[in-house]
């Protein structure tokens, strides 16, 4: 099973993810766990370029395409590998960011960046995805308290980031077999719950 989780930054994915992770765990499952982008030596260094605020010379179609190439590494290394031994893989944020991030986000068209993912990826989607929703002053707010320099990504405006959030809701509108939305403004204990009882019916 591929379970992709996906939000603005602050929204409390990673805590979730670790916590679906000891979950599955106690029930006996083997659980693959890694993050977009990174996740592999060759991401991780795509991460670093990707992320570094003092870089100010990425073009949006580089940066959606270092995005897939991330991604591509990590299905043939790590996630493909996986699932094939019949693991359950929890990705923090997938095809779903690269739509939202560069296709809305930077107005590089929906379709068109689905097109390059649909390359990078083989067409591997996920079984479920949870997006956590919060308002973009919720997420600012968390990122600044919780970090300290913001990244290139986040170094970006409100406008952006609503486009952004605006888009991640379209998607999950437009698949609702896949995509579950979460307030994630809700206590971690009752999103986990919410969470568990979700991937439980679908294992």
């Amino acid at each position: 099973m591929f379970i992709t989780f996906e939000g603005l930054d602050g929204a409390g994915k990673s805590t979730q993810i670790e916590r679906l992770r000891a979950r599955l765990e106690g029930s006996g499952r083997r659980v693959v766990c890694t993050r977009e982008p990174g996740g592999t030596p060759l991401g991780d260094s795509l991460r670093a370029l990707l992320l570094d605020p003092a870089r100010r010379d990425i073009a949006p179609r580089t940066e959606a395409l270092l995005y897939a190439a991330s991604r591509a590494q990590l299905l043939w290394e790590r996630v493909g590998p996986a699932l094939a031994r019949g693991d359950v893989v929890l990705c923090d944020r997938y095809v779903d960011a690269s739509l939202a991030y560069q296709g809305e986000g930077l107005g590089l068209g929906m379709d068109a960046v689905a097109a390059v993912n649909r390359f990078a990826t083989g067409g591997l989607t996920p079984d479920l995805t949870f997006l956590l929703d919060v308002p973009v002053a919720v997420s600012r707010g968390r990122v600044r308290t919780g970090r300290g320099q913001a990244d290139r990504i986040e170094q970006r405006g409100d406008e952006y980031f609503s486009r952004v959030r605006d888009a991640f809701l379209r998607i999950a509108t437009a698949e609702p077999e896949r995509v579950v939305v979460l307030d994630g403004t809700l206590d971690a204990q009752a999103l986990e719950q919410e969470i568990w009882s979700r991937v439980e019916k679908r294992l």
